[in-house]
């Protein structure tokens, strides 16, 4: 196999990683910063899909949503990251927005599929892990 051609592989593959960590956190990340605001005017109107309260689900969704999307953003612990951030888009595809159809649930359905192929391929080459943690 030609050594050259490999490596060239791996530096698409890390830029792609980067690619979708920059934008769907970052996509996320503007959701979040709406009910961080939210949260912080004390709105109570949040929908409670699972029975916890309107705070504490606006509280646990601007956790995933603000803070865990800065974290996947920089690539610092990020397998940890998305899975709050799959949790809640599990929750609004398959509990607040069950009734619907496909199709009108077709954002939170790209968010989940994407935070999953993220979970599963690693933060990349290009990633605050990567220094931290990168094996010898």
């Amino acid at each position: 196999m030609n050594l050259k051609k490999v490596l060239t592989t791996h530096v698409y593959i890390d830029l792609s990683i980067l690619l979708l960590r920059l934008s769907f956190g970052g996509m996320i990340f503007l959701h979040g910063l709406g009910k961080l605001f939210d949260l912080v005017s004390g709105k109570s109107d949040f929908p409670d899909p699972i029975g916890l309260g309107s705070t504490t689900s606006l509280f646990l969704v601007t956790f995933a949503e603000f803070g865990c999307s800065l974290l996947l953003i920089v690539g610092l612990l990020t397998r940890l990251a998305l899975m709050p951030l799959i949790f809640t888009m599990m929750i609004v595809v398959f509990v607040h927005e069950a009734h619907l159809e496909i199709g009108d649930k077709e954002p939170p359905i790209l968010f989940m599929l994407a935070f999953i192929g993220l979970l599963v391929a690693g933060p990349g080459k290009y990633s605050i892990d990567h220094r931290l943690f990168k094996q010898k």
